[in-house]
């Protein structure tokens, strides 16, 4: 006795098999993980944060941003593979951002202060 699969079922398991290949293919793009070098996250934020505190507690005037930016890459803590796309950029949004959340800061003198009385 002899069976014959339908047309309609050889078309469902290709329907199964290509959906399954499909996820197979994207899940890679799919999984969300942090990768070892991102720099965009709230850890690596209060890390570069840190960083110039420490930056700025060492200088005896204060830096311009490029002095700033300068000495925070220069320095022999700063993490220069997980920040390596840390730019001028990257620090001014920093300090935008920082100031936003610190009102009573307005300036890069105003944080170095602050550095300065943390010691």
């Amino acid at each position: 006795m002899e069976m014959e699969i339908s047309t309609s079922t050889w078309m469902m398991i290709a329907f199964v098999a290509g959906t399954a290949l499909s996820i197979w293919k994207m899940y890679p793009f799919l999984v969300n993980r942090t990768l070892e070098d991102d720099d965009t996250g709230e850890d690596a934020h209060n890390d570069l944060v840190k960083h110039m505190y420490k930056v700025l507690n060492e200088c005896d005037t204060t830096p311009s941003s490029k002095e700033l930016h300068e000495k925070m890459v220069e320095h022999e803590e700063f993490d220069k593979e997980r920040f390596w796309r840390f730019n001028l950029n990257k620090l001014n949004q920093l300090l935008n951002i920082h100031f936003a959340q610190h009102p009573h800061l307005n300036s890069i003198e105003d944080l170095h202060k602050e550095a300065k009385e943390q010691r």
